[in-house]
């Protein structure tokens, strides 16, 4: 690619150059050298691989060339989007649970050049002949050591097996302590390492907060009131530990927003979406979303649970302090625990003063059933609810148009009047469904 031709791309994406990382990365990668990239959580590991792999494709193929198996549909997702954004004109089709299969085999008529998805969904197409894997070319695995976690390991050897042997493979981590796994047959690796799991960031500041019950539930409150109406990523080890957590706050009146592996993947993106418009100062999660999701750097980090290992305490803490950012992290800590040892720094303790409940967020999130596929965009949204809707520009924050529905964060004194007002409209000829999103 010449260097005219990546910078318009780069510009498309909003980054003026490569980092370091992606440079060494690219260049292992359109060396045809199996490569394992290892580096942090929001370095720019995605672009990294799209970039060379871009270059690899054959204009002419009629099938799929490249396959992206990722642990989760947000990362599948988020692969997609700047996929997209890089406006490369090769198709490129995501396939996770919870998506509708007809319409993913229908989509795989024409096969997309590239092709990305969760292991169980990917497996499961191969099952069902939907696609011929025959042209796989390059084989990413994305945090592969988090989908092995999660119990993939047998769909992804199905996987493997499906593929040619040979083929050029890519294995992509943001933690170092790892074994590839035999049914992959990486061969030689180029290992590219720019991950340093002993050291946290300069830029991070670490907290102590002391519970002295060890239902810890009024100090996080008490934590939330200190420091205001600000985002904060709140980590729990366990998916009924994020329900409760999140169950308890909203009865102490702070509304919150959570993130677990059990929820339907629409409750899921409603989740995320609020989060990133405002709509949700606060969000109670799992591991999952400790890498792999297109959420906003979060000034503060909350384990309101301590990880049992390193890895996971980096991969939270990696959500703050990205890209030259500076972040914090509370460790929320009864008397009878124990620090454990790869915290290898001494938290500074944080004394809690009295303080009232956080301001609510201003913002709301209007759902909208109809997306991509009913041809909606962003402008059609915006001429509706201000012209109808009589909505200033200030009213409108963040607009998000999937495929099948769209999330349009609105400030929340509005929602009664635009609701009210756009109830009986139509955008380009069609009714839809527009409501607040709960």
């Amino acid at each position: 690619m010449k260097k005219d031709e990546q910078q318009k791309l780069l510009n498309q994406l909003g980054i003026a150059s490569l980092n370091e990382m992606q440079e060494a990365a690219s260049h292992a990668i359109l060396d045809h050298r199996n490569t394992l990239l290892l580096s942090p959580t929001g370095s720019g590991k995605t672009l990294a691989f799209l970039l060379p792999v871009l270059e690899h494709l054959n204009p002419k193929g009629k099938k799929v060339q490249v396959m992206v198996l990722t642990p989760s549909r947000e990362l599948a997702i988020q692969t997609e989007q700047v996929w997209k954004k890089m406006g490369t004109g090769y198709k490129i089709l995501c396939a996770y649970g919870g998506h509708d299969m007809p319409t993913e085999i229908q989509s795989l008529v024409e096969p997309p050049a590239l092709l990305v998805g969760t292991p169980g969904r990917i497996a499961d197409h191969l099952k069902r002949r939907s696609f011929d894997p025959s042209a796989i070319r390059i084989l990413v695995y994305d945090e592969f050591d988090k989908s092995l976690a999660l119990g993939f390991e047998e769909d992804m050897a199905y996987i493997t097996q499906a593929v040619k042997s040979g083929i050029q493979k890519i294995f992509v981590s943001a933690t170092a302590a790892i074994q590839i796994p035999e049914f992959a047959h990486p061969g030689e690796l180029e290992v590219i390492n720019f991950l340093d799991e002993h050291q946290v960031a300069a830029d991070i500041r670490m907290y102590r907060v002391n519970s002295p019950e060890k239902d810890k539930i009024d100090t996080l409150v008490q934590l939330l009131c200190n420091l205001g109406p600000v985002q904060a990523l709140i980590f729990c080890n366990h998916r009924e530990a994020v329900e409760r957590t999140g169950q308890l706050l909203k009865e102490k009146g702070i509304p919150n927003t959570i993130f677990h592996g059990g929820m339907e993947q629409m409750q899921r993106e409603q989740a995320l979406i609020k989060f990133r418009n405002g709509t949700a100062h606060y969000l109670v999660a799992t591991d999952l979303a400790a890498r792999g999701l297109d959420i906003p750097d979060i000034n503060h980090i909350i384990h309101y649970h301590l990880p049992s290992t390193m890895a996971e305490f980096t991969h939270r803490n990696g959500r703050t302090a990205r890209m030259q950012a500076s972040g914090e992290v509370y460790l929320i800590m009864h008397p009878e625990e124990v620090l454990p040892k790869y915290v290898d720094m001494e938290p500074d303790e944080l004394q809690l003063k009295a303080a009232p409940l956080p301001a609510a967020s201003p913002w709301c999130t209007v759902y909208i059933n109809g997306g991509k596929k009913d041809k909606l965009g962003k402008v059609d949204i915006v001429g509706l609810f201000m012209q109808k809707g009589r909505l200033a520009k200030e009213d409108l924050g963040l607009i998000v148009v999937k495929d099948q529905n769209s999330f349009v964060a609105v400030r929340k004194n509005k929602l009664r009047q635009l609701l009210s007002a756009v109830q009986s409209e139509k955008i380009k000829g069609k009714k839809f469904l527009i409501a607040e999103a709960k």
